[in-house]
């Protein structure tokens, strides 16, 4: 056994670490611990689960690098000592909604896709800081520097140096809304259109194999939560569809998107490269919905789906369920149509409720491919990937075959052959052996099911 390094995926619901060989990529062990529900968070729970799960994997005494990836997009504000100002708000709280809207007008939708590659949206960080400038302006003007969550990690882990010791990576910052990845250069005009000001400290941004000190180890530059799961799965230009408390579409690409719809995302990479991605805030959550509302576990709703014919006889499920991110209706709610007296079984809503959630990750798919990123198969992840019926229905959905990789925490194994990349230098990562053999679905596109899917969709857009 070699060097070991450690990857930490610090995610919306929990904090996993892996640590691995650094030349095989061999798994030396593991912990996991759990962060508080809500769409906002303290950041001492991140760092409390942090070191609970690293005491579960074995600590860090015999590991040379670590790398730390996370959730995107939350905004953590520090005040010139360095401590936390208020609670950090998540990719996932909608109450900056009206703040997107205003500040798209203000600049306009394609101005925002040019200089950042993104319209921004509840999610982004930027809407969320004018948030906090028109509703909390004391905790605003306290705000000394600005991060994110795995920033905020990475600097804990240094020691909680000063705030000039920050450090992040382009593809998290790529998600902020004031960082342009095709140059690599902060854009502080627009961190003043969402905080009204600009000499807050950002952290800097390190290139894919740059490091900080840390006590007795290296620090990677980390990563987001996407862009570490394409570096954990290998996923090369493949089209990846993550099933988890999101849905988000992405596949490699080799320049910054610029959609002034705002479907997608122009983010970064983790490799110097770039991940337009399309993201919905309904995804695994549905299937929770659902189960709950037929009174079953998963087990059986898998099971109660896979019994109806595809197509759910004509019942389809919107799955609105906490607003949507793509389409922006942050502020709608899911519904079911279709629904006759012959049509109402609990088989047909458990398998409509798994077709509407792919649905939605289907418009995600028809989106690149309008941009020339074209799926002829789909790697399929994340926690309802396990479900026997989403990976079975998933390919009448998509209308391409559908390959699934062994269960593993992907954004963990990212992060930590990131940190075995920045032990090994050179300009490509290390090529660690895929574990497993991944399972492969094919079917027959379901007839009707898209147009029903986008009919039912549509009545939800403005008029």
């Amino acid at each position: 056994m070699g060097e070991l390094v450690a990857g930490v995926d610090s995610s919306t619901q929990s904090c996993k670490v892996v640590v691995r060989d650094a030349e095989s990529g061999e798994l030396v062990r593991s912990g996991r611990a759990a962060h508080p529900d809500g769409t906002e968070v303290d950041p001492k729970h991140w760092w409390a689960a942090l070191q609970q799960a690293l005491d579960e994997a074995g600590g860090l005494a015999d590991v040379a690098a670590v790398s730390v990836a996370g959730q995107q997009h939350g905004m953590v504000c520090l005040d010139e000592t360095g401590e936390v100002v208020r609670p950090a708000l998540l990719w996932n709280d909608t109450r900056s909604a009206p703040a997107a809207t205003a500040l798209v007008e203000e600049l306009g939708a394609q101005a925002w896709a040019d200089a950042t590659g993104t319209v921004p949206v509840a999610s982004i960080t930027v809407t969320k800081l004018r948030w906090l400038a028109e509703n909390e302006p004391a905790n605003a003007a306290r705000t000394a520097a600005v991060c994110l969550p795995h920033d905020w990690l990475t600097w804990q882990l240094a020691g909680n140096g000063a705030l000039d010791a920050l450090v992040t990576d382009r593809s998290d910052a790529s998600g902020t809304g004031y960082f342009d990845a095709s140059s690599g250069e902060y854009r502080r005009d627009l961190l003043r259109l969402g905080l009204g000001r600009d000499d807050v400290v950002l952290p800097r941004v390190l290139g894919p194999t740059e490091s900080v000190e840390g006590p007795g180890l290296r620090l990677g530059p980390g990563a987001g939560d996407n862009a570490g799961a394409a570096l954990g799965l290998g996923a090369g230009d493949d089209v990846v569809v993550s099933l988890g408390t999101s849905g988000v579409v992405s596949a490699r690409g080799e320049r910054q998107g610029s959609d002034p719809t705002g479907t997608i995302a122009g983010f970064a990479d983790a490799t110097g490269a770039f991940l337009p991605l399309v993201v919905t805030l309904n995804a695994a959550r549905v299937l929770d919905a659902a189960a709950r509302l037929l009174g079953v576990d998963h087990a059986e709703l898998s099971r109660l789906a896979l019994s109806a014919p595809p197509g759910a006889e004509g019942l389809t499920l919107v799955p609105y369920l906490e607003g949507e991110r793509t389409p922006n209706l942050p502020h709608s709610t899911g519904a079911i149509h279709g629904m006759t007296l012959a049509n109402a079984t609990p088989a047909n809503l458990a398998r409509a409720a798994i077709e509407g959630m792919l649905s939605g990750q289907k418009a995600g798919v028809d989106a690149l491919a309008a941009v020339g990123v074209h799926a002829h198969e789909i790697m399929l992840i994340g926690g309802a990937a396990r479900s026997e019926a989403v990976r079975r229905i998933a390919p009448g959905v998509f209308g391409v075959p559908v390959v699934v990789p062994e269960p593993g925490e992907y954004v963990a194994d990212g992060a930590a052959r990131q940190a075995a990349w920045v032990l090994a230098g050179g300009s490509e990562p290390p090529a660690w052996e895929a574990g497993g053999t991944p399972e492969r679905y094919e079917a027959a596109l379901t007839a009707g099911l898209e147009d029903r899917y986008r009919e039912a969709a549509e009545k939800y857009l403005p008029r």
